[in-house]
């Protein structure tokens, strides 16, 4: 099945779906843990990232010759939609405005140094635990 090529239409009705589903999980995210970007460390918005990535990694492993939707849906659509590098960029910008020229620079180099350990940790972890090369 995963040899099959999946239609345009159906694709693009994947990302929608999952899209959907992914920016609801962050705006609840971003409700539990509220932040404002001038008054510190965005949390929630490091932690989605962080997160969002780990789950690209296991899904790039367990992807991998299954459905052809499935990286559409599960990868664009809702880590797509969950993870903000929008936001991130915008944190970063108001801390420097504000003043916290240090925050501002730890929470730019944190974000993209945890976002890489993290899909790296997914794809090491996860093919461990699956027996993959």
């Amino acid at each position: 099945m995963s040899d099959q090529p999946a239609g345009t239409g159906a694709v693009l009705a994947a990302v929608a779906v999952g899209g959907s589903a992914g920016s609801a999980a962050r705006f609840g995210v971003a409700q539990l843990l509220p932040h404002d970007a001038g008054t510190g460390v965005p949390w929630s918005t490091l932690a989605v990232n962080a997160v969002g990535c780990l789950l690209i990694g296991v899904l790039v492993v367990l992807a991998e010759g299954r459905h052809p939707l499935l990286r559409p849906l599960l990868g664009v659509g809702v880590l797509g939609g969950f993870t903000t590098f929008s936001t991130y960029t915008v944190d970063v910008v108001v801390l420097a405005q504000r003043g916290a020229l240090w925050t501002a620079a730890a929470y730019a180099a944190g974000t993209l140094l945890s976002a890489l350990v993290a899909v790296s940790a997914g794809v090491f972890a996860t093919r461990r635990i699956a027996g993959r090369p």
